[in-house]
């Protein structure tokens, strides 16, 4: 699926090592597939983030591994295991991916989707819980 890409990312992910460079631009594939609307832009002076209506996920690579954040309100299961890290964190938690490693795309793919999708009904994390938690309570058999 094409989408405007920010030279501004572009630079950021070509002046990475190969092995970041094909981690960052998968990761940055899964966040425009998640949405058309999803938008790119730097933030934090270089560094990658991706957003529709907040950030949805960000990118920074360091030097043994490239972090993923996916932001949201951290109520978005993880049944697979991927977090590596802020597992008590109210917004955002992590994917650290080394070298080597094979992104597990459809855990990724649907973090970064279900981050989207409550990026897309609500204008912030705290709003976002509060749309899941009702949606959980009217699921929920009686």
């Amino acid at each position: 699926m094409p989408y405007a890409a920010d030279p501004r990312v572009d630079a950021y992910i070509g002046a990475l090592p190969g092995w970041q460079q094909a981690i960052c631009q998968q990761v940055r594939d899964l966040a425009h597939a998640a949405d058309p609307e999803v938008t790119e832009t730097i933030k934090r002076t270089r560094q990658p983030y991706f957003v529709l209506h907040g950030n949805i996920c960000a990118l920074l690579a360091a030097k043994d591994h490239v972090n993923v954040f996916l932001y949201d309100d951290a109520s978005v299961p993880d049944p697979q295991g991927i977090i590596t890290g802020g597992h008590g964190n109210k917004y955002a938690r992590t994917v650290a991916i080394r070298q080597g490693e094979t992104i597990n795309t459809p855990p990724v793919a649907r973090g970064v989707d279900e981050h989207g999708a409550a990026a897309r009904t609500t204008t912030g994390p705290a709003a976002g819980a509060r749309l899941r938690r009702r949606s959980r309570v009217q699921a929920r058999p009686r």
